[in-house]
């Protein structure tokens, strides 16, 4: 059973997102929160698996609410629009593991849940990979690669682009000849080497360091 937590500072959209996701058989509805602060308490006190998170809140955001759960073992799932683009880029920063468009259909909203809760996919790839090569376009690349990235081996390095590209684990298995558990413990020992949380910030840690180059 998934656990989940549903932060947005309007109560017709809280009980919405509530209502749908209780209504599935594998995810259960612990806890919602108006704003940030509450939502980092209540993520303390009912330890939910994921947090749907809106970005735009009044007192604590989202963004910050993101930075304050970064220790914590739970997903965050930022809710934004198209118009937020540099904000879900920090949140992405900050720890969160995808995001999802507010208006996107009820179908999204619950692959995404259950696809945050297992930590094995970037939510929407194409979408978050645009945004990156977007931003970090913007931002100079570093001209030296982290000191970390040479504690990879070529295999883990390999398998790091290819996350970084938005293949699934299965999808790396097929390309590489591996079998999908050895990709699974190199994507492991990669977040370890690298002291990342997940996939999410393996993309963003690939980009930022020059390993991808955009476009």
């Amino acid at each position: 059973m998934i656990r989940v937590l549903v932060v947005d500072d309007q109560e017709m959209v809280r009980e919405g997102f509530s209502a749908l996701l209780d209504a599935q058989e594998d995810i259960t509805v612990v806890g919602a929160a108006g704003d940030g602060a509450a939502a980092v308490r209540q993520v303390h006190g009912l330890r939910p698996d994921v947090v749907l998170m809106d970005v735009r809140m009044p007192e604590v955001d989202g963004l910050t609410a993101t930075r304050m759960l970064a220790d914590d073992p739970v997903k965050v799932l930022v809710l934004t629009t198209f118009d937020l683009d540099d904000y879900v880029y920090e949140a992405l920063r900050a720890g969160a593991s995808g995001f999802l468009l507010k208006h996107a259909p009820a179908s999204e909203l619950l692959a995404a849940v259950r696809v945050v809760a297992r930590g094995e996919a970037l939510l929407a790839p194409s979408v978050t990979k645009r945004l990156i090569e977007d931003f970090v376009r913007a931002r100079p690349a570093r001209a030296v690669r982290p000191a970390a990235l040479s504690a990879l081996t070529d295999r883990e390095t390999e398998v790091l682009v290819l996350v970084a590209r938005g293949l699934s684990n299965a999808e790396i298995a097929a390309h590489l000849f591996l079998a999908e558990q050895t990709v699974k413990t190199h994507v492991s020992r990669v977040l370890m080497k690298l002291g990342l949380r997940d996939r999410a910030q393996a993309v963003i840690a690939a980009y930022e360091s020059g390993l991808i180059v955009p476009g």
